[in-house]
């Protein structure tokens, strides 16, 4: 084809051409605010060329492909940037939520609740036979309970919401991935490479994957059309071109890998943000010789004693089972036909509901959040997006005050009790029943296994009961306990002194029976103490923290935030409240001040407080206290300047690749003048040929 006819087809190439033109640019202007939307641009190409005696002679101009503007390289970054800003921004808004739990000005507040309660035992020492004082000590006390209490459940319900928005947020996840794979199926199908380009559904695609991005923190792979492959940054692959792998948020689990042919199952009871790996460090049966190690971190460290060796704990059944010292975890092993163990096997319990990788192979992968010993996200794990934030908040952060608030509550019942247990009231005991229980009666009480709070302060030595008749005459004992060569013998030949690695509830229950005037059983596993008839009892010189340790002739119940409380004893019969002591002639003397001066001077007194995350630190309780609060306010300090860091990132990001792809009014007001020209001079080009057409046929005529 040559002369009028090329030039004609040059002309109406070029209309269809720059028709196609003004209707993309039409288009781009009609979706300068539509999210996502990336300009589109029609890509010109110079038709076939005829070879003529002049030379070549264009034949006009094809409309090849409408092509989209977008930078993938940018587009990574934004993505990965956005899932830090995500994630450091869902931990911002919760902790600032929380910081208003902590805030000293609102009422009820911890600090006023605690000096109230020391300036009552310092007014209780000035006038320790006032009942008024008592009173007002057991009033202000109770806010003081109440206001752990009311943390406590403040802190939980906020980590139980973050359960609901993972939730949502895991199935959003999952519809997402599969709205990708179905985009990506569509594309691979309809899709022809270079001719005809699916750009709204590569937009819609991208705007998933950003949702995606602010979700879990991925990396993103296009080998082109459909062939796209999105993991998270550990490496667990999300999609694959059409075929997704979902994610689950699941109850809590166990898991093993063993070495042996053990074929029981491990069991715990307790609640916990963190995960336990249990991992045996010597062979042998159940109630035998096995034993094993525990780790917080997946195994980088393990839990250490006060001198810093890694500890070894006794495998056992549920009758002799194992009271960690993190979040009262109890652990035991059943339902086994072969109870042999051996070095190495290992075991891992989440007793949390976590998030799993639905995988190709017979069980779930373990992607919750974890953050490690050192401080820092676990990187096999999930490690950005707001899903990564809720779990961050729930397990790092959340569970973090918790443990510590835990740990204050503990260390105050601890301390008052010591010293309220050796104290004396304004009148004897007929009877006391001890506040604390423990698993097992024969357990040693200063081993985990016994499962007693306090178990670990528990130190040698004795106490002494100071026995009363009805005419006010005094006799003091004190318990005799088995030393190791006497544990076979009976009671009346014990010798020794308590010993919290050797001796069980059993054995102090035995030693007391064998005092005058007084008798002791179990009750659910509690110490109880009961006098003769015409009989009353104190105590004094305890230098083995056991009547504390066991909850007997103490100020406080509970061990927790959860469970502090006054102790029934006291709170039904303030008399019990020990403001004195019982001096050397076994007398208990109304005026005697000892125990409440001594309990009023903890205010200043540095004590000794442990985590296990913190490991021990020696503060006041307010300073410790003051601690928390401070924690809390510089936590949600530095999660706001990386969500604001990382937000400024993104936001240049975006507005780089806005330059790229985004619709610029002006300049797609240019392109439509410049192609409506073009469609103009194209279409004067076909009426010229037109003309020229005429003529010719006009000399025929």
């Amino acid at each position: 084809m040559s002369g009028i006819h090329a030039l004609m087809n040059s002309g109406r190439t070029a209309l269809f051409a720059n028709q196609s033109a003004i209707q993309t640019t039409g288009n781009n202007i009609a979706n300068v605010n539509t999210e996502g939307y990336r300009r589109r641009e029609v890509r010109l190409e110079e038709a076939m060329a005829l070879d003529t005696a002049p030379g070549q002679i264009g034949t006009g101009v094809n409309a090849k492909e409408v092509f989209r503007h977008f930078d993938s390289f940018i587009e990574t970054q934004y993505n990965d940037k956005s899932s830090d800003r995500e994630m450091w921004q869902t931990m911002h808004e919760q902790l600032s939520s929380l910081e208003a739990l902590f805030n000293e000005s609102r009422e009820g507040r911890m600090n006023e609740a605690l000096a109230d309660f020391w300036k009552d035992w310092q007014e209780l020492s000035k006038r320790p036979d006032d009942n008024n004082v008592r009173t007002a000590l057991l009033g202000n006390t109770g806010n003081l309970t109440q206001a752990f209490r009311s943390m406590d459940q403040d802190l939980t319900k906020n980590r139980e919401q973050m359960d609901e928005f993972i939730s949502q947020d895991v199935d959003r996840v999952n519809d997402i991935l599969e709205e990708i794979a179905e985009i990506n199926k569509l594309i691979n199908v309809r899709e022809v490479p270079g001719k005809v380009n699916l750009n709204e559904l590569r937009d819609k695609r991208d705007l998933l994957v950003r949702e995606l991005a602010e979700k879990v923190d991925i990396n993103y792979m296009d080998k082109g059309g459909g062939d796209v492959t999105i993991q998270t940054k550990a490496g667990h692959t999300l999609v694959e071109g059409s075929e997704t792998y979902r994610l689950k948020f699941e109850d809590s689990k166990t898991f093993s890998d063993l070495k042996s042919d053990f074929d029981g199952q491990i069991k715990y009871n307790g609640d916990s943000g963190y995960e336990f790996t249990i991992q045996v460090t010597e062979d042998g049966e159940i109630g035998g010789d096995a034993k094993f190690k525990v780790s917080l971190d997946g195994g980088k460290n393990w839990l250490t004693d006060d001198q810093g060796n890694t500890r070894e704990f006794s495998a056992e059944d549920y009758d002799n089972r194992v009271t960690l010292p993190v979040d009262d975890m109890e652990i035991w092993f059943d339902d086994y036909s072969n109870n042999a163990l051996a070095e190495g096997d290992e075991f891992t319990i989440v007793p949390k509901s976590g998030l799993y990788w639905e995988s190709n192979t017979s069980s779930d992968m373990n992607i919750t959040p974890q953050v490690m010993g050192d401080g820092n996200l676990n990187e096999r794990r999930l490690t950005g997006g707001s899903l990564a934030g809720y779990f961050n908040f729930r397990d790092h952060y959340a569970g973090k005050y918790s443990e510590k608030l835990d740990a204050l509550a503990e260390s105050l019942a601890w301390e008052v009790n010591r010293i309220h247990s050796n104290g004396a009231g304004l009148e004897h005991m007929k009877y006391a029943e001890g506040t604390y229980q423990v698993n097992n009666l024969e357990a040693a009480l200063g081993t985990p296994n016994a499962g007693l709070p306090h178990g670990e302060k528990l130190q040698n030595g004795n106490f002494t009961v100071h026995f009363y008749d009805e005419d006010g005459e005094v006799e003091s004992m004190s318990p005799k306990f088995p030393t190791q060569d006497e544990m076979g013998n009976d009671p009346e030949d014990w010798t020794g002194n308590f010993d919290p690695d050797k001796h069980g509830l059993d054995h102090v229950m035995r030693a007391i029976n064998e005092l005058d005037n007084i008798s002791a059983e179990p009750v659910n596993n509690r110490l109880t103490i009961s006098a003769d008839d015409d009989y009353e009892f104190s105590f004094s010189d305890d230098s083995t923290g056991l009547l504390a340790g066991l909850g007997i002739n103490t100020f406080f119940q509970g061990h927790d935030a959860s469970s502090l409380a006054v102790n029934e004893k006291v709170r039904d019969n303030i008399a019990h409240i020990n403001a004195g002591s019982v001096n050397g002639a076994g007398e208990a003397n109304v005026g005697d001040n000892t125990t409440a001066k001594n309990i009023a001077e903890l205010q200043d007194r540095k004590v000794d407080i442990t985590t296990s995350f913190e490991g021990t630190t020696s503060q006041t309780i307010q300073e410790y206290y003051n601690s928390l609060s401070g924690n809390v306010g510089s936590d949600t300090s530095m999660t706001k300047f990386n969500a604001d860091y990382n937000k400024s990132l993104t936001d240049d990001l975006d507005r780089r690749q806005q330059e790229k792809s985004g619709v610029n009014l002006d300049e797609e007001m240019s392109n439509l003048i410049k192609y409506q020209h073009s469609y103009q001079a194209a279409a004067r080009m076909i009426s010229t040929a037109d003309q020229m057409m005429q003529t010719l046929l006009g000399l025929k005529m």
